[in-house]
């Protein structure tokens, strides 16, 4: 029985393949002292638009110092669906001597594909791994199956991989079965955890015969992350004897739970979701890290994608016929309640002033005042106004949704059941069109009054700003610059780090 480390592929999902030099080094020392056979380092790739680190590139230099740094075997993926015949020199040919094993990230629908990109890959002198994706579907393919018989001499591992991370160990046992007897080649398997089935899985693979199987260091990867390293190491210690120096797993493991705080891998709710029903992660991944989509959100996304379904309901289109001078869009930001009295002040002076709440953060400030208020339901505000409110919502307030279908599916409070309406279109932008400030901006365009009035968006400090508010402050920029040719005048009235708008004073205007 043989263990691959794939720390370095698969946790670049996470910092975009880019890792700490000193971190790599301390990792690849203590792989060194531990019963690993192969540290799989990282991607080769041909150029892709967007930034993706040394590790997905894995430059020779990189490769060269890392050999330096190792007695283990080392091993570098391929995505196959993005590589061709004509590639494999350029990507494949400065690893020789260098790298032992290449493996292949592979789609079952492109098995025979891969099979030809395996032969060449085996005439270049290099062990060849076939990592087969989404093992919880095999059972419905068809010509998958048929075409395995031809793996035996062009690889020397096939991996079933539990790319959803919902296989149970009655289905590791039985497609276990079905591959072996199919194939001579070496069956291996990767799992992924987001039933925390990682290593149950993995276990029973090798009481089946499974010779390689793969886990990361604190379990780092795509998603829910992957079986830990020192979970496996630990548990084949205590159940069959396995000797490793346990100092040496605890220096690397260290260095990876500091990134581990940092970007909070490892499963949750809306992965178990995904992984129970076979969904894919990326959008979950993308999804956790949208400080506005709750969890009944993305799992009511994911129910959805489960049935098949667009969006679970389709809303009454808002029809705006009301038009004025000015209009108020109300964000989350301390500002507003730092400046209630001003705020009410204006919009006293003000009556005819519309107002458009982009969060819903700051909306008991405004249930006594006269003025027309819309809310923009998206992500996690629905229930948001459901604690605010407690049943009883501002008269005359009206609740606006992006167009259908929406991305989270929809959901509508019963308080606000007839009060709410979506959008037929967001016409200003073809980006961030399921955003608060997406919505607040093109009812603003419907509306057309002469001046735009923004309260609340108060951007961030140095000291606050994390990748979720760094990411939620550049929506916001974006946003605001593709209004630039309809005309809209955008004001912030209270302090503001938002370059896209101009700054006034509130207390200028009361």
């Amino acid at each position: 029985m043989k263990i691959l480390d794939c720390t370095l592929r698969d946790g670049g999902y996470y910092t975009n393949w880019d890792f700490n030099d000193q971190l790599v080094e301390t990792y690849m020392q203590s792989m060194n002292s531990l019963p690993i056979e192969y540290i799989e380092i990282g991607y080769r790739s041909m150029p892709k638009s967007g930034y993706l680190g040394e590790y997905y590139y894995l430059p020779v230099y990189v490769i060269e110092k890392l050999k330096s740094l190792t007695t283990k075997k080392l091993v570098v993926i391929l995505d196959e669906k993005d590589t061709k015949l004509q590639d494999l020199d350029h990507l494949l040919g400065p690893c020789v001597g260098l790298v032992t094993m290449v493996r292949m990230a592979i789609d079952p629908a492109n098995f025979e594909r891969a099979i030809a990109l395996a032969r060449e890959i085996k005439k270049m002198g290099f062990e060849v791994g076939f990592n087969v994706m989404y093992m919880s579907k095999w059972k419905g393919l068809t010509g998958f199956w048929d075409l395995l018989p031809q793996i035996d001499d062009v690889s020397d591992y096939f991996y079933m991989v539990d790319s959803y991370g919902g296989v149970y160990p009655e289905d590791v046992r039985e497609i276990f079965q079905l591959v072996s007897a199919k194939t001579t080649v070496p069956i291996g398997f990767h799992g992924h955890n987001n039933l925390e089935l990682g290593l149950i899985n993995t276990l029973t693979a090798l009481e089946c015969g499974a010779k390689i199987v793969d886990s990361t260091v604190t379990g780092m990867g795509r998603g829910a992350g992957n079986l830990k390293t020192e979970l496996l190491l630990t548990a084949l210690n205590a159940k069959n004897g396995l000797e490793f120096d346990f100092n040496a797993l605890s220096k690397t493991v260290t260095g990876f739970e500091e990134l581990r705080e940092k970007y909070q891998w490892g499963t949750n709710l809306p992965y178990m979701v995904s992984g129970a029903n076979s969904l894919p992660q990326k959008d979950v991944m993308d999804w956790v890290g949208k400080r506005y989509y709750s969890f009944n959100s993305i799992i009511r996304a994911l129910h959805n994608q489960s049935l098949g379904l667009k969006d679970n309901q389709e809303l009454p289109k808002l029809n705006v016929s009301i038009s004025a001078e000015k209009l108020l869009i109300v964000g989350g930001g301390e500002t507003v309640s730092n400046n209630v009295e001003a705020i009410r002040n204006l919009l006293h002076k003000n009556p005819e002033m519309v107002v458009v709440h982009s969060s819903s953060k700051n909306a008991l400030v405004f249930s006594e005042i006269s003025n027309q208020q819309f809310f923009c339901l998206v992500g996690n505000e629905g229930h948001r106004m459901e604690e605010i409110f407690k049943g009883k919502l501002p008269k005359d307030a009206i609740c606006v949704l992006p167009p259908y279908p929406r991305k989270m599916g929809t959901y509508v409070p019963e308080l606000l059941t007839n009060r709410s309406f979506e959008l037929s279109e967001i016409n200003f932008t073809d980006t961030y069109i399921d955003s608060c400030s997406a919505i607040a901006l093109q009812l603003s365009l419907a509306i057309q009054p002469k001046i735009v009035y923004l309260v609340g968006y108060d951007g961030y400090s140095d000291a606050q700003i994390g990748q979720k508010e760094q990411e939620l402050f550049l929506e916001n920029e974006y946003l605001f610059e593709k209004t630039k040719p309809f005309d809209l005048k955008l004001i912030s009235l209270t302090p503001t780090s938002y370059a896209g708008l101009e700054h006034h004073s509130i207390f200028s205007l009361i």
